[in-house]
């Protein structure tokens, strides 16, 4: 058995932070900003990521996805600040109800593309209005499915929460998303996409 000295483990794990965490600051500062509005807020939250990262970093797998372990640390420091805020856990009671009827749905399987359908219909400041307007839950997956790019299991594991839960959560907040869009587009004379006549 090999015995790394402090050395070597320090200048390791210094390596991977410089080489895969330091990359994915862009992204999660995009991630943070969404969930907290606030510039400043952002930043402190990107930070503490880092912070917290850095001093768990001996439980990270290198050559792992190192963008899921970050938004998984970010998620929970904002989660947790949230909930001290509040003082009361965020949670929607009915999601688990509905999940059981949603786990059959397949019609959100064969979904286009959030990013291209919205954009079809319109453009600007509105889309991501439309989307910091969503609660919290449904704002996360969003911003991790269609704004990052995570499958539904990296998600599933980024949230803690089953991937039927997921697939419901973002089923609800595509369709919450297409409400709030298509009434700002009749607000600008478009007609009502959803309408075949």
């Amino acid at each position: 058995m090999v015995v790394m000295s402090e050395h070597n483990k320090t200048t390791d794990y210094q390596r991977v932070f410089d080489e895969e965490f330091l990359p994915q600051v862009d992204a999660l500062f995009t991630f943070a900003y969404h969930l907290t509005y606030n510039e400043e807020d952002a930043n402190d939250l990107v930070q503490e990521t880092y912070l917290k990262a850095y001093r768990f970093i001996d439980r990270y797998i290198e050559g792992t996805n190192a963008k899921a372990w970050l938004f998984k640390i970010l998620k929970n420091i904002f989660i947790n600040q949230y909930r001290k805020k509040s003082k009361q856990p965020t949670r929607v009671d009915y999601e688990e109800i509905i999940n059981y009827h949603d786990e059959e749905d397949t019609s959100y399987s064969s979904y286009q593309d959030l990013r291209e359908e919205m954009f079809q219909h319109m453009m600007g400041d509105e889309v991501t209005n439309a989307i910091n307007a969503l609660p919290v839950d449904f704002r996360v997956v969003i911003l991790l499915c269609d704004i990052e790019g995570f499958t539904y299991e990296e998600i599933s594991k980024i949230i803690d929460i089953p991937i039927g839960t997921v697939r419901s959560r973002l089923h609800r907040a595509r369709n919450m998303l297409k409400e709030k869009l298509n009434e700002y587009a009749q607000s600008l004379g478009y007609k009502d996409y959803r309408n075949k006549e």
